[in-house]
This record gives C-alpha cells, sequence and structure tokens, in this order.
C-alpha cells in the first residue's frame, strides 16, 4: 500500500519510517536552496514562508510565467543535497520543517537534526523533473523572487509527489552512510584478488 504523508506532517507521521522506505507527499512543497537557507541562517532573514509541519525540495525549478500573476511548472528537477549540509540541521530546528527531499543524501549534521526534531530526509530520483513537474497541480505563490528562478522559494501544492526513498530517519539513522559501509565490506575482497592478478603493473 502506498505510503503518503500530507502537509502539515506531524510526528507520529514520521515515526514508522525508516531509511530505504518509500513515500510519496500530498500537499504543500516548497523548493528551497542553497540561498535561501543561508539568508535564514547566515544573514538573519526571516522566511516568508511558514514551514512549521512542512516539507522542501532542494530543487531549482524551470517555471512558465503565464502572464497573468499565475505560474506554470515545467521541470523541477532535484538539487544536491549535500550542498545544505552546514545549514540544514540549524534550518530544520528554526523552521520545524518535517520533510526535505533532494538528490543523494546528507551527513551527520542533517542526521543530528533529523534525530533531534523529528524529521526525515527523502531522494527523488534524478532525471525525473519533467515527470515531477506533472505531480504539481499549482504553484500557489512565489517569494524572494529577487533571486531568480532557481533560488526563488516556490510555494507547490502537490498530490502524491514521489516516488521519495527515506535516506535519513527520525531516529538517525543514514541509508548512504550504511550502503557505503556494505559496499566497502564487500570491496576489500574483490580487490585483493585483482591486486593479486596485477601486482606486476607499476
Amino acid at each position: 500500500m502506498k505510503k503518503i504523508l500530507t502537509t502539515p506532517i506531524k510526528d507520529e507521521d514520521l515515526e514508522s519510517l525508516t531509511i530505504g522506505d518509500v513515500v510519496y507527499l500530498t500537499g504543500t512543497l516548497v523548493t528551497c536552496r542553497d540561498v535561501a537557507h543561508r539568508r535564514l541562517i547566515e544573514l538573519g532573514r526571516e522566511l516568508p514562508v511558514d514551514l512549521k509541519g512542512g516539507a522542501i525540495f532542494h530543487a531549482g525549478p524551470i517555471v512558465r510565467d503565464k502572464g497573468n500573476g499565475e505560474y506554470e511548472m515545467v521541470s523541477i528537477g532535484p538539487t544536491t543535497s549535500m550542498r545544505m549540509e552546514k545549514f540544514e540541521k540549524e534550518f530544520i530546528r528554526q523552521t520545524g520543517v518535517k520533510l526535505i527531499v533532494g538528490k543523494g543524501g546528507m551527513g551527520p549534521e542533517t542526521q543530528e537534526g533529523c534525530a533531534e526534531n523529528k524529521a526525515v530526509h527523502a531522494i527523488f530520483p534524478g532525471g525525473c523533473a519533467v515527470l515531477a513537474a506533472t505531480k504539481v497541480e499549482k504553484i500557489e505563490a512565489a517569494e524572494w523572487k529577487d533571486l531568480g528562478m532557481p533560488e526563488t522559494l516556490w510555494v507547490n501544492r502537490v498530490r502524491e509527489f514521489g516516488p521519495l526513498i527515506i535516506s535519513i530517519d527520525t531516529q538517525g539513522r543514514n541509508l548512504i552512510e550504511e550502503n557505503k559501509k556494505v559496499f566497502n565490506e564487500k570491496k576489500k575482497p574483490i580487490l585483493e584478488r585483482i591486486n593479486a592478478q596485477v601486482r606486476f603493473i607499476k
């Protein structure tokens, strides 16, 4: 059965999730990248969007201005989440955001932030930006447009947006880091076998 998170997301909605689970999001999803994180954390600017119980997407979308105050989502692909690593723990604490979506995993600071504040990070598959745009029913607002299209806070109404793979859960477990350990263990004997065959190559 499809696991669907609906904003505003409550702590209890996330507690049963574990790394590797696949979920979908219905409700509000706000695009939020480097500069917006920096404005909040380093410059102390208040966010123009209430993210308590909300969801953000590390993404730089392509948006068409329909000219009547309305916008249409053309393409919305994820940005590498690790770019936000140095800000995310404090961002989670200050905003109350519950779901962070992006490309690839995040590190120990975000793990701590998720564990301390009952939040999760999820990976949206790369290469699916146009498909993702079809899950945006409406762009409800655009904040901080002075930052340019990719960095604007686009407030999107989405339905069953996903698939989203949980990569950091509320226990602070980290799917990418755990997988790295498994892969490195598997790699050792293979490298030893290869090295035995090619030792003569300097």
